[in-house]
């Protein structure tokens, strides 16, 4: 009986161990994911405040070449579409969405023959962005 017993203790401390080791596998992968994604959202919020410093450079251009302010808002809204397709965080995607807007303004200003249109906004809404994507 006491090797009965024995059995049944060791098969039970083995299934224990077995659903420990699960359960921390699934939390170390979960948290990994977070860390990807959060990761992505630092990488692309870097390359937008790349293409926000192009688009203060094509502003400062327009008159040589006004083709960079539209290829400098492409770039953005790019990088837009990639976040907030990464992202289920409610402050990062009012940050895609805040900047998106802005791009959306200085756009409009462009087509309406504005070649220095008002950048703040833009910027404001990378910095913000920048900020709720970091760590």
């Amino acid at each position: 009986m006491a090797a009965s017993r024995h059995r049944r203790l060791r098969r039970t401390a083995t299934a224990a161990a077995t659903l420990a080791a699960i359960a921390l596998t699934t939390g170390l992968t979960t948290g990994c994911d977070a860390v990807d994604k959060a990761l992505d959202c630092v990488q692309t919020a870097d390359a937008i405040a790349d293409s926000v410093t192009a688009l203060q450079q094509a502003v400062e251009n327009a008159a040589n070449d006004p083709t960079q302010l539209e290829e400098s808002l492409t770039s953005i809204d790019k990088n837009l579409d990639k976040i907030g397709d990464q992202s289920d965080n409610a402050d990062v995607n009012q940050a895609v969405e805040d900047l998106g807007k802005a791009v959306g303004n200085v756009r409009t200003s462009v087509e309406d023959g504005d070649n220095t249109p008002d950048l703040s906004p833009v910027t404001d809404a990378a910095g913000e962005l920048t900020k709720v994507c970091t760590p």
